[in-house]
């Protein structure tokens, strides 16, 4: 089934020019490429495919299937909130995507016995939200705390926390200043 990427979708429904977190971890320059050229005219939305994709992810979970959730890195960060988002738009509980999105997923690749669920033994990265996704899909974008390699970092920031408290260094990108270019002296 062909249709318009589900990413597009999302450029033209959501604002992601504005979300704070995007405009604090992303240079401005890159965010515009990517933004800028929000238009819902681009497709219209019954020529999007997602939710019809979305509605047999649904169906092939409740029958004992596996699917997950990848966002290939086209937008760091929110990318991958588009995507369960998007899984979970054709009717399968807020549960089952955020199943899809952590043990069922790790269980389609073979990394169940590493990943997916918090156990004794596996690599136990995490996520603490502000809210509760059981009630809305689209709360697993409030991230008060992401928990890495034992480290607990502030989400807004990624200042850590725990066992440190250490600030987050400025990427390059946020006090770059180019050198050499016609029209600029320093």
């Amino acid at each position: 089934m062909a249709g318009p990427w589900t990413e597009n979708y999302f450029y033209a429904t959501e604002n992601p020019h504005a979300d704070p977190k995007l405009t604090h971890f992303m240079p401005h320059w890159n965010l515009d490429s990517r933004t800028r050229r929000r238009d819902a005219g681009w497709f219209m939305e019954d020529e999007y495919v997602h939710v019809e994709q979305a509605t047999f992810a649904k169906d092939l979970i409740e029958a004992g299937g596996r699917a997950g959730i990848g966002s290939h890195g086209q937008l760091q960060g929110l990318g991958y909130h588009w995507e369960l988002w998007a899984v979970q738009s054709g009717g399968m509980t807020e549960y089952d995507a955020l199943r899809v999105a952590t043990i069922i997923g790790a269980e389609a690749i073979g990394l169940d016995q590493d990943l997916g669920s918090l156990e004794v033994g596996k690599l136990g990265d995490l996520v603490i939200l502000n809210s509760n996704p059981l009630d809305n899909i689209r709360n697993s974008k409030d991230i008060s705390h992401v928990m890495m390699n034992g480290r607990l970092y502030e989400g807004n920031t990624l200042d850590e926390v725990h066992p440190q408290q250490k600030k987050m260094q400025q990427f390059w990108w946020q006090d770059y200043t180019p050198k050499g270019v016609p029209g600029i002296k320093k």
